[in-house]
């Protein structure tokens, strides 16, 4: 199966996402993983992303298209890959498309995953990362006795870019770029809401019914 997750930020996609790619056997690729990835070993590639990760902008799509054209052709993604972070805009719908076409690897569904802002505001204003195994924690939503990460004991620490002034921007960005991209993806019927409010597992097992029941997983 091939699919894209979409939500706003701290919808909890990128957990979500994981889960999939774990229970499914098909990779997870995160465009803003990637791009991280590359900031933080100062690649050239790293270093002007960065400047615009920082603001809560958009990365330009000519950056992300090359990262994204040769993942998805390795071998891994020859049963399917769940796309996190990409398409964001429409231009990046049309890119994807192509990209797809030409390895004949068409979206099969797309999961939006729904949040109110107020809720999200505070997910990402108490949201910590690992800075050794880059897993996330919550301190509003999680006990969190040291600033220790309790998997791997690496420190925790606050992403650049989850402040409250980057916030609104990324909440302006995605309202004004990324929710006009799921469209298109509503028009040909491929969309499937799911409520983000609830529990990690419970929206999980949430998901999992529905793809399990969509693609019958044995």
């Amino acid at each position: 199966m091939n699919l894209i997750i979409f939500g706003p930020p701290g919808s909890g996609k990128g957990t979500q996402a994981k889960k999939i790619s774990k229970y499914f056997y098909i990779p997870h690729i995160s465009t803003g993983d990637m791009l991280r990835e590359a900031i933080k070993e100062k690649t050239c590639l790293g270093k002007k992303a960065q400047k615009f990760m920082s603001n809560g902008d958009l990365v330009p799509d000519e950056l992300v298209v090359k990262i994204l054209k040769e993942r998805i052709k390795k071998e891994d993604c020859k049963t399917g890959f769940i796309l996190d972070g990409f398409p964001r805009n429409l231009e990046q719908v049309e890119l994807l498309s192509n990209i797809l076409k030409e390895i004949e690897k068409p979206i099969d569904l797309v999961i939006n995953m729904i949040v109110p802002e107020k809720e999200l505001t505070k997910r990402l204003l108490g949201r910590r990362v690992c800075s050794s195994c880059n897993k996330n924690f919550n301190i509003y939503q999680q006990s969190l006795k040291t600033f220790k990460c309790p998997v791997c004991n690496g420190e925790l620490i606050i992403r650049d870019d989850d402040n409250m002034q980057t916030v609104r921007n990324r909440f302006k960005v995605y309202k004004e770029q990324t929710e006009l991209s799921i469209q298109p993806y509503y028009e040909k019927d491929l969309v499937i809401e799911v409520d983000g409010e609830d529990t990690v597992e419970n929206i999980f097992e949430n998901i999992k019914i529905i793809l399990e029941d969509i693609f019958d997983k044995d």
